[in-house]
């Protein structure tokens, strides 16, 4: 690890090998000694969207968010089949396993595609966390039940069926990422997305150092092409071929998930009967929030990872 700088006061960055040979690309924040909480985003994000959360509980945990493999300057593998869910958990335990005192982290909060390695880790690993913070990130029993099911759920989802194109980075590079900014927009973006906040998605979205547009989208969408959980068509059975049973998609650690009810890309359906395989769950609902409350409301999600930290 070469710890330096970052553009972001009291935020630093460093390069995270892990034994594997994937290299993480992390943002931190508090002392290398104390209590590990792990911040996972989405797509089409990157770490540096936990910097203002990572400042705040700097001063009593080390607070780190990692790019996940594909994103920023983390290993990017080129075969989709590096996206599915094993190799994603993979790095997720080596990196609690290395930087967090006993193996262990605290909490992780994962937001998204963030969420959906989180989720893997409470069922799978219960043993290397104390807790889960999600947010809007649905749980897979009950993605993989809506996506079967639900025709609103399929409509809402069906952007992941152009996302796992081969030809996906390509498009969504086109004039200036015009295909890009609507992820925002259609949910109230213009609001907070600032043209300096605009610059910092193409830094990421550009993969900036490679000559090659888009370049920085290819991993991420590499994430699309390697799940079966989206809509089914004519000629991918996508989720119908999806079949999970109670005991792999229990989550055994305490779980608080925090769910902004204007996502429009996920409907609060995917909320029915959760309980089944959450048993310790409390759940907190936000009235007016969408998919991207982390920016609409930020002192929302720190009081949500707080309460939930204070349940020790």
């Amino acid at each position: 690890m070469s710890p330096t700088v970052d553009d972001t006061p009291g935020i630093e960055h460093f390069e995270l090998a892990l034994p594997h040979g994937i290299r993480l690309s992390c943002r931190a924040a508090g002392p290398k000694d104390a209590p590990l909480i792990v911040f996972l985003h989405g797509f089409p994000e990157a770490a540096f969207i936990w910097d203002g959360v990572l400042a705040h509980f700097g001063g009593r945990y080390r607070a780190v968010a990692p790019n996940l493999r594909g994103y920023e300057r983390s290993s990017a593998p080129a075969e989709p089949e590096a996206y599915r869910a094993k190799p994603l958990l993979q790095d997720l335990v080596a990196l609690i396993d290395a930087l967090a005192p006993g193996g262990r982290a605290a909490a992780v909060v994962a937001h998204d595609w963030g969420g959906a390695v989180a989720w893997n880790l409470g069922i799978s690993q219960p043993g290397k966390l104390e807790r889960l913070v999600m947010i809007n990130s649905p749980h897979p029993g009950a993605f993989a039940r809506e996506l079967r099911d639900n025709p609103a759920q399929q409509a809402a989802s069906s952007y992941m069926n152009f996302l796992a194109r081969p030809d996906a980075a390509a498009l969504l590079a086109e004039n200036d990422f015009a295909r890009m900014w609507p992820f925002f927009t259609a949910m109230g973006g213009e609001r907070w997305l600032t043209p300096a906040l605009r610059e910092r998605y193409r830094a990421v979205w550009r993969g900036d150092g490679s000559s090659e547009p888009g370049r920085g989208l290819v991993g991420p969408a590499n994430y699309y092409r390697a799940t079966p959980l989206r809509p089914a068509t004519e000629r991918d059975s996508a989720a119908r071929q999806v079949t999970l049973s109670d005991e792999q998609v229990t989550v055994r650690v305490p779980t608080l998930l925090l769910w902004g009810e204007e996502d429009i890309a996920l409907p609060a359906s995917l909320l029915d009967g959760i309980e089944r395989w959450i048993p310790q769950l409390k759940l907190v609902r936000v009235p007016g929030a969408s998919h991207w409350i982390l920016h609409e409301q930020p002192q929302t999600v720190i009081a949500a990872v707080e309460r939930a930290l204070a349940q020790a």
